[in-house]
C-alpha cells in the first residue's frame, strides 16, 4: 500500500490517502515545531508522495498551521484541487470572549470563516468538532454544521475527542433530522492508548464513522526517541515536555517494538503504525512530521507487513482494561460459550459480547 491507495472515508465518496499528514507542528510559535520553509518541504513531499489528506485546526500554533497550508496551496491552485484539508473548530484564539470558542452557532460560524480566510480556500472538506462543548445543545451544533453543509463551506463533517455516548446522539440527531451526518471521528489510539477500543471505536463501526486515529506513537513516546539510557540527557523538540512523562509502560512498549523491527530490518515507529493501521475500524492514520526524515520513514509503514506473531506479541503487552461493563459481558459470554445456561443468574441471550478469538476487537 501507499500514500496514492486511496480509500473512502466512511460511510461516504471522499477519497483519501491511508495516511493523513497531521499539521499541529506547522509552526513554530510555541517554541517548537517546523519552520515555514521546513513546513512547506513536507507538505510538497508528501503531495509528491501521492498524499492528499491534511489534517489541521484553528487552534495549532494559534492559526499559523492553517496560514501555512494556506499560503502554500494558493502558489498553486491546482494542488489545492487535488488536496482533502480537514480543519478543527472549538479552541478560542479570542482570549477574554466567552464567545470566541466551543461549539455553539456564533463561535462555529465565526471560526469557520477564519479558517477559510487562513486557509485561502472557498470550502473545508472535512471540519470536525474538536472536542464536545457541554455548554451547547449539541441540536444547535448539529443543525448549525448542517447549514454550512447547505451553504457549501464545508463538504463533509467529523467529531473528534468526544465520548461515545454524546457523539452517537449527535449522529442520530443528524439522522432523525436528515442532517449531514458525521462521516469520521478522530480519536487517540496507539499501542500506549487502547482503552477506545472499549466504546468509540464499536460506536464508530455501528455508525458509519471511519477511525483516524491521532498520535499514533503517543506523542513521540513509542517511537524510540525516548530510551531508558537517553532520558536524563534527550533535548529539543518537545523534550521537556515528552521526556517527563515516560512510563515504565512506554518503555516496555519500545523495548518490544525495537525487536520487532530488528526482527523485520525495520523502525520502530513503522512497526508502532503498521499496527494502528492495520486495527479493525481504522480507515486512515493521522502521522506527525517535524522533519522530512520523519515523513519519510513514517509513511513506508504502509508497506509493512506484521507477522500474526508480532501482532499477538504487542496485542497481549499492551492489553487494555477496559470500563464496565464491556469486560464484565465478555466474562459471562466466554463461561455460557463454554457450557453453561447462566451466569450470575443473568440469561445468555443479554450478553453481546461474545468469546474472546481472533476476530474479538473488543
Amino acid at each position: 500500500m501507499a500514500l496514492d491507495d486511496y480509500i473512502t472515508l466512511g460511510q461516504s465518496g471522499l477519497r483519501v490517502s491511508p495516511f493523513a499528514l497531521g499539521t499541529m507542528t506547522f509552526g513554530e510559535d510555541l517554541g517548537w515545531g517546523s519552520s515555514v520553509k521546513d513546513s512547506q518541504t513536507i507538505l510538497d513531499r508528501y503531495i509528491e508522495l501521492g498524499g492528499n489528506f491534511l489534517d489541521t485546526a484553528n487552534g495549532y500554533t494559534k492559526g499559523h498551521s492553517e496560514k501555512i497550508i494556506g499560503d502554500h496551496l494558493a502558489s498553486s491552485p491546482s494542488k489545492r484541487q487535488k488536496m482533502i484539508i480537514a480543519t478543527k473548530f472549538g479552541t478560542n484564539l479570542s482570549p477574554g470572549n466567552p464567545n470566541g470558542g466551543g461549539a455553539s452557532r456564533r463561535a462555529i460560524i465565526a471560526a469557520c470563516d477564519e479558517s477559510l480566510r487562513r486557509l485561502r480556500t472557498d470550502y473545508i472538506d472535512l471540519y470536525w468538532m474538536h472536542h464536545w462543548d457541554k455548554n451547547t445543545p449539541i441540536e444547535e451544533t448539529m443543525n448549525v454544521l448542517n447549514d454550512l453543509v447547505k451553504q457549501g463551506k464545508v463538504r463533509y463533517l467529523g467529531v473528534s475527542d468526544t465520548p461515545a455516548w454524546k457523539a452517537t446522539q449527535a449522529q442520530m440527531i443528524a439522522r432523525q433530522n436528515h442532517w449531514a451526518p458525521f462521516i469520521a471521528t478522530q480519536i487517540e489510539y496507539s499501542l500506549a492508548e487502547r482503552t477506545v477500543e472499549g466504546e468509540l471505536i464499536p460506536m464508530a463501526q455501528e455508525l458509519g464513522m471511519a477511525v483516524m486515529p491521532w498520535a499514533p506513537l503517543a506523542a513521540g513516546r513509542i517511537s524510540g526517541k525516548y530510551r531508558r539510557d537517553n532520558l536524563k540527557t534527550v533535548s529539543g523538540g518537545r523534550a521537556a515536555l515528552m521526556a517527563p512523562r515516560m512510563t515504565e509502560k512506554h518503555f516496555a512498549i519500545v523495548d518490544a517494538l525495537a525487536a520487532i523491527a530488528k526482527e523485520l530490518n525495520s523502525t520502530i515507529p513503522r512497526v508502532a503504525l503498521a499496527w494502528v493501521q492495520n486495527r479493525p475500524g481504522v480507515q486512515t492514520t493521522i502521522i506527525g512530521a517535524r522533519t522530512l526524515a520523519h515523513l519519510e520513514d513514517n509513511v513506508q509503514a504502509l508497506s509493512l507487513q506484521l507477522d500474526d506473531q508480532h501482532i499477538q506479541q504487542l496485542d497481549k503487552l499492551t492489553e487494555p482494561t477496559l470500563p464496565f461493563p464491556i469486560a464484565f459481558l465478555r466474562g459471562n459470554a466466554t463461561a455460557l460459550h463454554q457450557g453453561g445456561t447462566t451466569v450470575n443468574g443473568v440469561p445468555s441471550q443479554i450478553h453481546p459480547y461474545g468469546p474472546r478469538d481472533a476476530q474479538d476487537h473488543y
